[in-house]
């Protein structure tokens, strides 16, 4: 691979730029360059830690604004082949773009369309299935008594003797709240969140649109704003054509091994007797587009639909191992592989970037975290002050 020229900040096509040696300069030790290596002062230190902070809160006070945005762009670059195939057979580009989103979002529709029978039956049996566990988990703790058990009747016995040595009567056990009730409160708190994320889903859509109908106009834009140098057009040309090709490699590689990983789940769960096992390798393939959090959601899930079906603790935890072995196997080994040599990023990078965009945007930044990581070593293997960066982040 040619290996990537920096951005200077001086215009690399200045003849007189850097100034030459003179040819008679006389070679002495108190003649020779100073080091480049430059220290740091207190106050430039808590600059920086004082910028990194505000920029930190900037991003998270503005998550509503730039999740949208991040997943439009991203959106633009995973469909723009699509649409400069449609191109390609006469078709102009903004029908051609309006076409490309409207079948992405049929698509989508139509899947859920034909699985909502059995995602309403799952949900209807949640309930069913709360009750079997704490019947179970009572059961169990009635037949062999573990040390939370005896930790809790000597808190009751301690809360009697207070009560009887103040003079108070001692207090009725409360009432247990419904497990219906708590399934309700659960669904309404989750159904505003799911609408929400369908809102920015939609501005993320039109973005996207836009940006897809606009071509290359954005490109040029970005490269006449980068300076008059035609050095440095160049190089923002190069970086602009690496993250393009970056972005839909990595897309690329996630629709495969989530495809992978929903067929053998769908293999597994069927040779276990799981019913509708073909929902649920769909289910376990697109929620393991979310990194790590994916794969233990799908886990919980497929064990507790075990469970609800057969009545027994140790068919739903053989039924999670199974789905969490393949999605560990497929997603965490042949995955982080194809997406090490796509994005040239090392796995500790990778994992450090989910955790913190996870805590900084929720589900959203665990999903929009290793495109944005690719995103900035692209930037940063082109711009020399922010060579340490690239040298952190390389695999």
């Amino acid at each position: 691979m040619r290996k990537p020229k920096p951005l200077a900040d001086t215009p690399a096509d200045d003849a007189s730029y850097p100034p030459k040696a003179h040819a008679h300069a006389p070679a002495h030790p108190l003649h020779a360059a100073p080091a480049a290596v430059r220290s740091f002062s207190t106050v430039e230190i808590a600059l920086i830690v004082i910028a990194v902070l505000a920029t930190i809160s900037a991003m998270r006070i503005a998550e509503p604004f730039l999740v949208p945005l991040v997943t439009g762009i991203l959106l633009s670059y995973t469909l723009r082949p699509l649409v400069s195939m449609l191109e390609r057979v006469h078709i102009p580009r903004f029908p051609a773009a309006v076409l490309v989103v409207a079948v992405l979002v049929a698509l989508v529709a139509a899947s859920i369309y034909v699985a909502r029978d059995d995602l309403n039956n799952w949900v209807a049996e949640l309930p069913a299935a709360a009750r079997k566990l704490r019947h179970a988990v009572a059961d169990s703790a009635r037949q062999s008594p573990g040390p939370m058990t005896h930790m809790k009747a000597a808190a009751a016995e301690l809360d009697k003797a207070a009560a009887e040595a103040s003079g108070k009567p001692v207090p009725p056990p409360a009432a247990p709240v419904g497990v219906q009730a708590q399934f309700q409160e659960f669904l309404t708190v989750q159904s505003g969140k799911a609408l929400s994320v369908l809102a920015e889903i939609s501005v993320a859509l039109l973005l996207a649109l836009f940006l897809l109908a606009a071509g290359d106009t954005f490109r040029r834009k970005v490269a006449k704003i980068a300076g008059a140098s035609l050095a440095r057009r160049r190089v923002t040309v190069e970086v602009l054509d690496e993250i393009d090709g970056q972005i839909q490699v990595y897309m690329m590689t996630l629709l495969l091994t989530n495809l992978l990983i929903g067929l053998s789940a769908w293999g597994a769960l069927y040779a276990l007797g799981l019913s509708d096992a073909g929902m649920w390798g769909a289910m376990i393939g697109i929620v393991h587009i979310i990194p790590y959090v994916g794969t233990i959601v799908a886990t919980l899930a497929v064990g507790v639909a075990m469970f609800v079906q057969t009545g027994s603790l140790g068919d739903g935890f053989i039924a999670g191992a199974v789905v969490l072995a393949i999605a560990s196997t497929i997603g965490m080994g042949l995955a982080t592989w194809m997406q090490g040599r796509a994005t040239h990023i090392n796995p500790v990078a990778v994992l450090i970037g989910v955790l913190f965009f996870g805590w900084l945007w929720g589900g959203w930044g665990l999903l929009l975290s290793v495109p944005i990581l690719a995103v900035v070593k692209s930037i940063a293997d082109r711009i020399e002050s922010l060579h340490p960066i690239s040298e952190l982040l390389r695999g």
